[in-house]
């Protein structure tokens, strides 16, 4: 049997596909079909038929917006791995985008290996989590993803210092995946933001897992942890684009409302004021001048 028909055969699952897919426009679920049957991996990308879309579309435009700006190889991170069933959906994406695109990427995952630590307060939503959720299998886990992703295990605070000397600025971070549940473990995961510009692309994508649900709202959780780090760091920027919605093809997916965009105010490339290219001209159709395109007869 494979993954995707496991998935099918769980309730919650169908609930998802009801609400989220068949709730969309019966013509797109009709072309969707065309494209799962016959499609590129680009177009099933687009029309959300990879699993784990939020990392098919971040890991995927990360791979597009390197080979543009000439990198070889990004770096990919998913922090909460736990038993690690996104990690080798990532493992799985990459392989494609690479075929896809001609750029490498290096996936990591950080995880302290043993479940959940204690709750601090309130703002780490204890109504939801408990110490020790989602341990990791780790002798199984790492059977599977040998030599295709590193592994980093402990405590985030005590991981990702020696993490961020190590990163490299010919291997960029192109894609993050947030889904360590607390908001003191997404404040330390921050911390990984604050690194040399060159560390990140100019726009790296960034998915925060845990911010859908009810009890969760921005003096709590993954939303308290942005709101502080975007206050306290006037170069670097957690948003939420506005217009990513109208973007998809298929909107009501609710990763679609947690795909954030990390903003490095001050990279090189933000800044540059000369590009090698040819001014931008605007057509008008009511005057005649020459390279107009769109001027009346």
């Amino acid at each position: 049997m494979s993954y995707l028909t496991k998935r099918l055969t769980k309730k919650h699952q169908w609930n998802k596909l009801f609400k989220q897919r068949l709730s969309e426009p019966l013509h797109l679920n009709l072309i969707a079909l065309f494209v799962f049957l016959f499609g590129s991996f680009r177009k099933k990308v687009a029309y959300d038929l990879v699993i784990r879309p939020q990392y098919a579309y971040g890991i995927l435009e990360a791979a597009i917006s390197a080979k543009k700006l000439g990198f070889t190889t990004i770096s990919v991170i998913e922090f909460g791995v736990a038993n690690g069933g996104g990690l080798m959906n990532m493992i799985e994406i990459a392989k494609k985008v690479t075929k896809s695109t001609g750029i490498n990427v290096d996936i990591y995952g950080f995880d302290t290996g043993t479940g959940m630590p204690d709750p601090v307060d309130f703002r780490d939503h204890p109504e939801y989590y408990n110490t020790g959720d989602f341990p990791m299998n780790k002798a199984a886990l790492e059977e599977k993803t040998n030599g295709k992703a590193k592994l980093i295990y402990g405590p985030i605070k005590d991981t990702l210092e020696t993490f961020k000397k190590s990163l490299s600025e010919d291997c960029p971070i192109g894609f993050i995946s947030v889904d360590v549940d607390y908001y003191s473990s997404t404040k330390e995961v921050l911390e990984l933001f604050t690194a040399k510009a060159h560390s990140f692309l100019p726009l790296t994508h960034v998915y925060f897992d845990d911010i859908f649900m009810p009890h969760h709202n921005d003096k709590c959780g993954e939303l308290l942890a942005i709101k502080e780090f975007n206050d306290i760091n006037p170069y670097r920027n957690i948003s939420y684009h506005r217009f990513f919605e109208n973007q998809r093809i298929f909107k009501n997916a609710n990763w679609v409302k947690q795909m954030y965009y990390f903003h490095v105010l001050d990279h090189d490339y933000r800044s540059k004021l000369k590009r090698n290219r040819k001014a931008y001209v605007l057509d008008n159709p009511y005057l005649k001048f020459e390279g107009n395109k769109k001027q009346f007869d």
